[in-house]
């Protein structure tokens, strides 16, 4: 029984202490006066009896009731019920207030007292004073106090004659049952009747209809995110105009969280006076009134929810974690089910006339049990993971955190595991983990629902059911009696609080309530106290847990496949058949993934030990580490699924005899795990440990009893520990009290004895096997962080906090052992302290405990020594030999190989991913440094995927990121210092470096890797070094002077250069190009500078008498480079002995720039017009970027239209001019000249053009800049230019991308070019966007602007970035990363592509149309160099040829100053800028064309890998350095004239690619049948394009086949073509994705043939042909038989019948390497016959044919030709030569094959003696017949030969003879 009411109070208004406009409550009277002994009075009351403030009222206001809860000291809520009415204020009352009338009403309004009333009472000053009738109760019954302060008040109102004190005494004398379902009539003496209902069983809160109106007030979203809010511990804040409202909320959301109690701060209705209370950093359920919303404005962790408004808002700073799915969207739909039914039915055809809907408390019961069964799922199975530690004398339960998650497949899920981390739920352990209490509701539901819940998922109706079924039940327990006797309360009339009152609320009468309370007690204490009798059972158990999803396990679904290789394999190294578990090993470690082989793993281990203990040999012991250590790899510090608790007694019970008295036991080996750091899973382990022995204690009298009766034993081995603390505690009454102290004695000393067990396990898995390293403490977070951690007995997880190193602690470095040591003793001694005092172990235990401990740590100390010594002798195990790299020549190695382990990179081919395949990686070997490349040689961990050489590499200069990780070994999985390096070539090395590779030497790796990767000078990198005897440390040898000449030129053309740029430049060693011829040198000293500049007169620069001996000789090496072939070929200009051109012409060679004084980054000619003298040009580039004015580079041969290019506008350029305003100033400035000259100079472009040449004379634009047009504004858009929607308008907005004119084609193609307006401008300038702001349009529309907006350099390094980390990801993790294609778009690489594409066929449209394009966009030699080069290529065939090719790289890229060493960070100076691969980024654009058009270029995919890949390796000299000035001071320009001296390496990659052309079809695309006239317009949306294979696809078998002679060397030839004798047994060969190169494993059929043809020639032994001569001839063939008509329709089966359009053809013979068996010998150059003249020559050659120097020599005179077999001079071999013998010359030539067309010697038949018949010699040909030798003696010496057989020996005789016999 319990008071109904505790106290009763009136509290009044009262002024304010400090005179303030406010005044305070005062209590007036309370009742009892006295406390009462088990319940003190609350404090505070006054304030939460008007929240607002006490504040006076101009109106009397209707009573107001509301409920405030208050809690106490020990967590005890008193329920305080308020009832306030208001009284005329009394004078002293008034006088307190001194605001004006306006100001009270708006507070009172504020402060939301009641709703005011039309008419005041009383006199117009009067104002009112609220007074509070209170009631203090304990228990929760609102609608009896609403009804007895109703009561009350209305005795008072109406006057009735029932005396007050009688019936506030009765009120405070009234007793209920707390619960068990009785009902109780009470009275107050005033002729009243109310009857109270006690709930069923009081653990099930009591909600009336609280949770329904907050489903109604915020919706079940809302409420779901402040259910989750409230479990996971945020602020909730509740605001309302109401106060019953607030308190019914909070209600409802704590009824919400049954069966976890809310244990935070609880304050349904908070006071204004304590609204800082917010700011608390605890948790909250808190409600304010929505008058103070704006203070709650400035709290940003609080989760605020409007009841009125209906919204709930969460701050960015907060997350709330959603349920766990499924249950999150199974509540919401039966949420929504509950809450509207009608729902269902809505779409039905025919709705049910009505639908019966519950009433609003029975809908509350509804919702309550929803949540009740999600409490239920959630929970399911929570008492098979409680630990029962103690029994007696109380019971102490630990909760099994980690095992629940892992068993209920929720590790991850953030909520669940928050709420098991909350108070909320630790007050549920200690209250529902009792075994032995009485049940309620949830107990029932939880054990046994289980099963139906899950069975009724998916039958929404089923759930339905039993929701209602729950939801009775609730109700039930409210209302045990539904038919319930009437209230009959007085309740006062109508508007009784307007009427005047009679008298103010009187003064009660203390002693008479007083004396009515002490009669009540008396009475009380006479009557026997009324015991309520507990119905306790043992809690039921419920079925064992499940997950609550079952997911499936994904790539390791755990077959009973996988679990038998376990448990083989196992069987297989106790059983010594080592040789079958190592075949078994790798895939009992990939199975060892899944959680159920590693239980399996556990289970089989504990059947080998007997007693304790099992002894292993060294290769068993082996074994069995390597498992357990891949089984403990994956687990997590939690250890959720119980994986190393299983192997913890394990790792104590195996090991190994090292010498006689010396065991190492297995845990010294698997020590580097973080779990064993982590107490958390001590705990758990000690606490299941100690159930197990205090489970054992109870069990052993039961078998000892009766052992007769053994049937019973396995029923009481069965019952858990649960039942067993349950049976005793039922008993523990019953027992007498020595029994008792006795139990309670035993179950101490049990887990006292657990404690020293757990600190000696402790110590052998903490303390490292070599104490003398702390590197043990480094790594492993749990120990170091303890140091800092709280000494609170409840720690929370410290795995995540910062590991310390305790050398660095303690500050000595010799005192690293007693560190360790202490730091061990530290951890056991907190982890002893918290689990001996929660679990009741007494203090003198605790103290002995806290003593042994160090012994114990310094006794394992002294054993594990022993053991490191001894274990140091044990032989190494025998490592697989290390497979030493094929290198180029000239590559030397830096770094002899480390041991290293090659992990899989996230690519999946590579490790046998889902597209299957042998797991080629991880593999063992070793990681060399060169002085070019990093390569990784070895073989698969994995013996089943056979000896494959792994090899991995790429060039150090493609090195773009480098980091240091720790990785866990494949083959021990011990954690290891590794290094990730990842290239720019797209390759990956993830790399974990040996146990053996000591740190030291993994650190020298990474500075060798860095300082060759960074060199201080271009000149120490590789493709400077290679091939010379230096190594890269020492500096290069300086070449000799070659004479006075070269040095001062060098000299001179760098000082001018510094002089006229006028800019400090860094002198480098200054390189001297080699000598060549000259006429006439000037000795040094009277050498005159010359130097360009503004003052010289027009033409002093032109003729050759200005011209010094040493410019001539710049200029004779000028005229050699690329451009000007280029110019020459274009008919741009040559250049003349004069260097002055016929004035007809429109453009002219200028070699104004030839010293690089005007421009240093363009070459030394220019193409100008030809009416701009030279010395105006210096004035033009000081208006651009850089000074790169605008220059001709192009011309189209049709429409001769120019391409122009030019670096961006300074503010000061032609936009700065369009931007003046025409007032002119009075003197024109510097920048005004130049900006004349600029205008000037476009001019000339503009009139060099045929077609515009005629109306240039009528404007030399001078008065352009005046000529301004008024009505236009700024120049925003293209469109605003005069033409209204000319050309300029419409490719401008085109080109910005904004939209088209023009009819849009499919896939982003352009539209015919119908949509080039007959107007159109003679020039267009594309230039950025942000350069032509504000500019005005040229009035005279000769050109037009288009501003577009392109990426900048910056766009494209991040963009690769991204791109990169897409194509090669370095890490496993595919669930978590993003897909390839994500990624992919991330990057925007393909968005850049598509822009460049688009802009360039833009222009290639524009040119077309016979417009001449201006490219100025950035500082022009990045985005302008990738766009005027694709334009080119588009534009002309000739671009899409080799030599073609390398022309415009040549000119457009080396010569225009791309600057290659900065974007590609060749030196240290260049590392801060980063990689960034524009040339790359234009190369992927040409292979997206390529793509598009395969038979219009002659070169083939592979070309442009091939480039992609060196313009990276720094392997060639050819892409190194910024500009050719830099070349020129380096001395690379010019070097390769006339100084080639026998065979060297090639320094150039066109001589390299030439070379390698001239042996293989590789460069050369088949399909190559060009169009002369066609220009390409490629599509270039991004779904048009593709991802190059150049980022994705990988040759393990070679590395990168780019270095051609490291691709032909093949490893091991394979079985079946081992020259053993026997014939081969099988042709068929396996090809592995990302292993073989499949080109090179299957060439195409032409690539095979022409291998074939050269393999036959060979063996017939004739001089092989060329393949290019064979090609060239098959094709030839096939045209003639494609006319049999002479009609000239060439058939050929290259040409496709196409609509010329796009011929594009679906099929590609040929992507990469091929012809494996090509014989090759690089180095020499010996084999093509012409001179280095000679090939230049061919080289400029028309290219109307192609490889024009392969010509056959057939136009020279043959009378009889063939191959013969010739002697050399004395000591030489023989060698196969072919012979022709030439009548009319009288001689007998010789070559080194047919197509040469340069003999290799002569024999002139007038020296001719004789023709004999010859013997063999020695090193002759060994097949032939001796018949066919034969002498040629001549004058001079004899000549041996021996033809192919005996006829053709005697015809070659017979020819020789007759020509003799002719002469």
């Amino acid at each position: 029984m319990a008071r109904l009411a505790d106290y009763f109070v009136l509290v009044a208004f009262g002024p304010h202490p400090r005179g303030s406009g406010e005044g305070q409550g005062q209590i007036l009277q309370r009742f009892p006066e006295k406390d009462w002994e088990d319940n003190p009075f609350p404090q505070g009351i006054e304030l939460f009896c008007q929240p607002s403030g006490w504040q006076l009222c101009p109106e009397r206001n209707p009573p107001t009731f509301f409920v405030a809860v208050l809690t106490d000291i020990n967590s005890e809520r008193h329920y305080c019920a308020c009832l306030t009415f208001w009284e005329p204020a009394e004078p002293t009352q008034e006088a307190v207030c001194s605001e004006d009338a306006a100001g009270r009403e708006e507070e009172a309004a504020e402060g939301g007292s009641g709703r005011l009333s039309p008419g005041t009472s009383g006199p117009p000053g009067q104002l009112f004073a609220p007074k509070t009738l209170v009631l203090v109760s304990r228990l929760d019954h609102v609608e009896v106090f609403r009804n007895s302060l109703g009561l009350i008040y209305t005795i008072h109102v109406e006057g009735l004659s029932v005396g007050l004190e009688t019936v506030v005494g009765n009120l405070l004398t009234c007793t209920i049952p707390l619960a068990g379902g009785s009902q109780r009539t009470i009275s107050l003496g005033a002729g009243d009747r109310q009857v109270i209902q006690t709930p069923l069983t009081d653990s099930l809160p009591i909600s009336r209809c609280s949770v329904a109106l907050l489903f109604r007030q915020l919706g079940i979203t809302n409420v779901l995110s402040l259910f989750c809010a409230a479990l996971t511990e945020h602020k909730v804040l509740f605001l309302s105009r109401s106060y019953q409202r607030l308190s019914d909320a909070c209600r409802g959301l704590l009824a919400l969280l049954f069966p976890l109690r809310y244990s935070f701060t609880y304050v349904p209705i908070l006071p204004a006076q304590l609204l800082e209370v917010l700011s608390t950093p605890t948790p909250f359920i808190i409600g304010v009134n929505a008058a103070f919303q704006a203070e709650t404005q400035e709290l940003l962790d609080v989760i605020v929810a409007d009841l009125d408004g209906g919204t709930v808002t969460v701050p960015e700073c907060v997350h709330i974690p959603p349920l766990p799915e499924p249950l999150q969207s199974q509540t919401h739909s039966v949420l929504s089910m509950v809450l509207d039914p009608e729902l269902e039915l809505a779409d039905l055809a025919f709705p049910p006339p009505t639908i019966s809907s519950s009433s609003l408390k029975m809908q509350d019961k509804e919702l309550r049990a929803v949540f009740l069964r999600l409490f239920a799922q959630l929970l399911q199975g929570y008492r098979w993971c409680l630990h029962m530690v103690r029994i007696h004398p109380e019971p102490v339960i630990r909760f099994h955190k980690a095992a629940f998650l892992g068993q209920r497949g929720l590790v991850e899920d953030d909520f669940l595991m928050k709420v098991l981390e909350g108070m909320a739920f630790a007050g549920f352990v200690s209250e529902r983990g009792v075994p032995y209490r009485p049940t309620d509701l949830f107990d029932e539901l939880v054990a046994h629902e289980v099963a139906r819940m899950r069975a009724d998922e998916s039958h929404p109706q089923r759930v339905l059911r039993h929701v209602k079924e729950l939801a009775e039940q609730l109700y039930k327990n409210e209302n045990p009696y539904p038919a319930v006797a009437m209230h009959k309360v007085q309740r006062p009339g109508e508007a009784s609080h307007l009427r005047r009152a009679p008298r103010p609320f009187p003064r009660l009468d203390e002693g008479m309530v007083q004396w009515i309370v002490d009669q009540a007690t008396a009475k009380m204490q006479g009557a026997p106290p009324a015991v309520k009798a507990e119905r306790r059972t043992t809690v039921p158990s419920g079925p064992p847990m499940t997950a609550i999803l079952e997911r499936s396990s994904g790539l390791h679904g755990n077959s009973a496949r996988r679990l038998e290789v376990v448990r083989n394999c196992i069987s297989y190294v106790f059983e010594g058949k080592m040789l079958e578990a190592k075949k078994l090993l790798p895939a009992v470690l990939r199975a060892l993934k899944g959680r159920a082989a590693r239980r399996c793993l556990a289970q089989e281990l504990h059947l080998h030990v007997q007693q304790n203990r099992a002894v292993l040999d060294h290769q068993q012991f082996d074994f069995v580490v390597r498992m357990m250590n891949c089984c403990l790899q994956d687990c997590t510090s939690l250890d959720e699924h119980g994986i190393a608790a299983a192997l913890l007694p394990l790792v104590t019970a195996f090991c190994r005899k090292l010498s006689p008295g010396v065991t190492q036991f297995a845990y010294s080996c698997v020590q580097e795990h973080v779990v064993w750091s982590t107490p958390q899973f001590w705990e758990a382990m000690f606490y299941g440990d100690v159930q197990t022995h205090i489970r054992a204690l109870y069990l052993e009298p039961a078998e000892d009893r009766d052992p007769s009766q053994g049937w019973e034993e396995p029923a009481e081995e069965e019952r858990s520990a649960l039942d067993v603390a349950s049976e005793q505690r039922r008993l523990w009454p019953m027992l007498s009290r020595e029994k008792q102290q006795e139990l309670v004695q035993k179950e101490e000393s049990t887990v006292f004895s657990q404690a020293i067990h757990y600190a000696n396990r402790m110590s052998y898995l903490l303390l490292p096997l070599d104490s003398s390293k702390s590197r043990l403490l480094r790594e492993r977070a749990g120990l170091g962080d303890l140091e800092s951690a709280s000494n609170s007995l409840v720690t929370s997880s410290m795995a995540g906090s910062v590991a310390e190193s305790y050398d660095t602690e303690s500050g000595f470095e010799d005192a690293e052992t007693c560190d360790v040591a202490g730091a061990v003793v530290r951890f056991i001694n907190r982890f002893v302290d918290k689990v001996c005092t929660e679990s009741g172990v007494t203090s003198d235990h605790l103290k002995g405990l806290h003593v042994m401990v160090p012994d114990i740590v310094q006794m394992h100390i002294e054993t594990l020594e022993a053991v490191h010594r001894e274990s140091k002798r044990l032989p190494p195990i025998q490592k697989p030999k290390l497979l030493r790299p094929h290198l180029l020549p000239g590559e030397e190695c830096v770094l002899d190989g480390l041991r290293v382990y090659l992990l899989p990179d996230g690519r999946e081919e590579g490790s046998g991913g889902s597209g299957g395949g042998p797991a080629v990686l991880p593999a063992e070997g070793a990681v060399f440094l060169t002085t070019y490349r990093v390569i990784f040689t070895g073989m698969p961990t994995d013996p089943l995927v056979g000896e494959q050489v792994v090899v991995r590499s790429f060039p150090v200069a493609a090195l773009t990121k480098e980091k240091r990780i720790t990785v866990s070994t494949p083959v021990e999985q011990i954690p290891q210092d590794g290094l990730h390096l990842r290239s720019c070539t797209f390759q990956l090395l993830k790399m974990a470096f040996d146990e053996e590779v000591g740190s030291e030497n993994a650190e020298l790796f990474r500075k060798q890797l860095h300082k060759l990767r960074y060199p201080l000078d271009i000149r120490t990198t590789f493709a400077f070094t290679q091939g010379s005897a230096h190594t890269p440390g020492r500096p290069p040898r300086t070449t000799k002077d070659k004479g006075p000449s070269l040095r001062t030129l060098s000299r001179n053309l760098v000082k001018n250069a510094k002089k006229t740029m006028g800019r400090p430049h860094v002198t480098r060693k200054k390189y001297n190009p080699p000598s060549y011829e000259h006429r006439g040198q000037a000795p040094e000293d009277q050498e005159d500078e010359i130097s360009v500049s503004e003052e010289l007169e027009p033409g002093t620069l032109t003729p050759t008498s200005a011209l010094k001996p040493s410019d001539r000789m710049t200029m004779s090496s000028l005229v050699e480079r690329a451009c000007c072939r280029d110019y020459q070929r274009l008919g741009l200009g040559t250049l003349s002995s004069s260097l002055s051109r016929a004035k007809s012409e429109p453009f002219r060679i200028s070699p104004v720039n030839r010293m690089y004084a005007i421009c240093r980054s363009y070459p030394g000619l220019l193409i100008v017009p030809q009416s701009v003298q030279d010395n105006a040009l210096q004035r033009v580039s000081r208006c651009y970027r850089q000074n790169r004015f605008p220059v001709v580079c192009w011309r189209s041969g049709r429409s001769k239209a120019v391409l122009l290019r030019s670096g961006g506008l300074h503010g000061k350029g032609v936009v700065g001019l369009f931007k003046a305003q025409n007032t002119p100033s009075p003197g024109q400035s510097q920048a005004d000249s130049s900006s004349l000259e600029q205008e000037k100079y476009l001019q000339a472009v503009v009139s060099s053009m045929p077609r515009y040449a005629d109306t240039s004379g009528r404007n030399t634009l001078s008065g352009f800049s005046s000529a301004h047009m008024g009505g236009h504004g700024k120049w925003g858009s293209v469109r605003a230019s005069g033409r209204s929607g000319g050309l300029g308008g419409d490719v401008g907005s085109r080109l910005a991308g904004r939209d088209m004119r023009g009819p849009p084609q499919a896939n982003g193609a352009p539209p015919d070019s119908g949509f080039l307006r007959p107007q159109r401008a003679a020039l267009y300038i594309i230039g950025d966007k942000a350069q032509f702001k504000g500019v005005r349009p040229d009035p005279l529309q000769q050109w037009a602007l288009v501003p577009i907006e392109m990426f900048e350099a910056r766009q494209v390094k991040t963009s690769f970035k991204k791109l990169l980390k897409a194509c090669v990801p370095g890490c496993q993790d595919f669930e978590s990363s993003p897909t390839f294609l994500r990624s992919l778009e991330d990057s925007e690489w393909l968005t850049q592509i598509h822009k460049l594409l688009h802009v360039s066929v833009m222009v290639v449209e524009l040119l077309d149309a016979g417009s001449s394009v201006l490219v100025s966009l950035e500082d022009g030699w990045d985005v302008t160099t990738q766009v005027v080069s694709l334009v080119q290529l588009l534009s002309d065939p000739f671009y899409r040829t080799l030599e073609g090719f390398r022309l415009l790289v040549e000119k457009e890229w080396l010569s225009f100053g791309h600057r290659f060493s900065h974007r590609g960070a060749h030196t240290l100076a260049g590392q801060s800028s980063g990689f960034t691969p524009v040339f790359l980024q234009f190369l992927d654009c040409v292979h997206q064309v390529h793509l598009q058009f395969p038979m219009e270029f002659e070169f083939s995919p592979f070309y442009l890998k091939f480039l992609g890949y060196h313009h990276v390796s720094r392997r060639f000299r050819t892409f190194l350095l910024d500009s050719d000035y830099e070349r020129i001071e380096l001395g690379l320009l010019y070097e390769e004239k006339g100084e080639r001296k026998g065979p060297q390496t090639c320094r150039s990659v066109w001589e390299y690619v030439d070379r390698l052309s001239k042996r293989t079809p590789v460069f050369y695309n088949y399909m190559y049948a060009p169009e002369d006239t066609e220009v390409l317009r490629p599509y270039s949306n991004v779904s048009n394009l593709k991802v190059w294979d150049f980022y994705t696809e990988e040759t393990l078998a070679q590395g990168p086949p780019y270095d051609w002679e490291l691709a032909q060397v093949s490893p091991e030839p394979p079985e079946e073509e081992r020259p053993d004798g026997g014939a081969p047994q099988s042709r068929r060969r396996v090809v592995w994705p990302c292993y073989d190169s499949r080109p090179r494993a299957q060439p195409d059929a032409i690539s095979r043939l022409l291998e074939e043809l050269q393999r036959l020639e060979t063996e017939l032994g004739r001089p092989p042909e060329r393949w290019k001569d064979n090609w060239d001839r098959v094709k030839a063939a096939q045209r003639l038989e494609g006319q049999p008509d002479g009609r000239g329709t060439p058939s050929s089966l290259l040409v496709s019948s196409v609509p010329h359009h796009r011929r594009s053809l679906g099929v590609y013979l040929q992507e990469g390497p091929v012809g494996s068996t090509l014989s090759l010998s690089l180095d020499s150059d010996q084999s093509s016959g012409s001179t280095t003249s000679g090939s230049r020559q061919a080289a400029r050659r028309s290219t109307s044919t192609l490889y024009s120097q392969f010509q056959t020599a057939e136009s020279e005179n043959r009378s009889y030709e063939g191959t013969l077999y010739k002697k050399g001079a004395f000591m030489k071999p023989w060698k196969a030569r072919w012979f022709v013998l030439d009548k009319t010359k009288h001689q007998l030539r010789y070559y080194d094959h047919r197509v040469d067309t340069e003999c290799k010697g002569v024999i002139d038949l007038a020296e001719v003696e004789a023709v004999v018949s010859g013997t063999p010699t020695m090193g002759a040909p060994k097949t032939v017949d001796e018949k066919a030798f034969f002498d040629v003696k001549t004058t001079r010496r004899v000549y041996n030969f021996c033809a192919q057989d005996v006829p053709s020996a005697q015809q070659w005789v017979d020819q020789i003879q007759s020509c003799l016999s002719d002469a």
